[in-house]
């Protein structure tokens, strides 16, 4: 996996081989195609070793500080070859929908998911208003990060991040008084 990830820094997915990638790691290109059926499986198999994680936050933080820190993690993930490598697979996964059905799958759905289920938190506690479409609400602050990754413009800043979070909160969440209500009974309650 280091020298997928290694030739990955260097390379755009499209150009990496499996040759490429046998010859950093010192193996043959047989060993690569007993484990791995294809380039694409191979990327999906580094970027699942390295990037399966879901960011844990602590149950004091409200469900609006929690979005805020997963949008920043998000946008500072972006920065580097986790942004590099989605925006590859994305690209590639145009002509092999199965890359993007893996990407989704094993990635994105669980994060995803992990964030949903905040939100839903913060619906239940009444910290964002009854009603509230989580996933709408998501998609509305992440897709615009995921163009701004895909197209390198403008800027994807941690301020953008927060312009978005920002401009997609008013519209569900609860006056601050009883938001500070409900951080209260959440911070006496451990």
């Amino acid at each position: 996996m280091e020298a997928v990830a290694g030739l990955l820094k260097e390379f755009p997915a499209r150009e990496l081989t499996m040759e490429a990638v046998a010859k950093r790691a010192g193996v043959g290109k047989p060993t690569l195609y007993k484990w791995w059926p294809s380039k694409a499986a191979l990327i999906l198999a580094m970027f699942q070793e390295r990037f399966n994680v879901i960011i844990e936050l602590p149950e004091t933080a409200t469900e609006e500080e929690a979005l805020r820190t997963r949008v920043k993690r998000l946008i500072a993930e972006c920065h580097g070859l986790f942004g590099k490598v989605v925006a590859d697979l994305i690209a590639e996964g145009q002509a092999d929908p199965l890359i993007l059905k893996e990407l989704y799958e094993n990635h994105i759905r669980p994060r995803r998911a992990s964030t949903i289920a905040g939100i839903e938190r913060g619906i239940a506690s009444g910290e964002f208003v009854a009603g509230t479409d989580a996933e709408l609400l998501l998609d509305a602050i992440v897709a615009p990060i995921y163009l701004r990754l895909l197209l390198r413009h403008p800027a994807l800043t941690e301020e953008y991040g927060n312009e978005l979070v920002d401009r997609a909160l008013p519209s569900v969440r609860r006056s601050p008084r009883i938001a500070q209500k409900i951080l209260s009974k959440r911070r006496t309650s451990f």
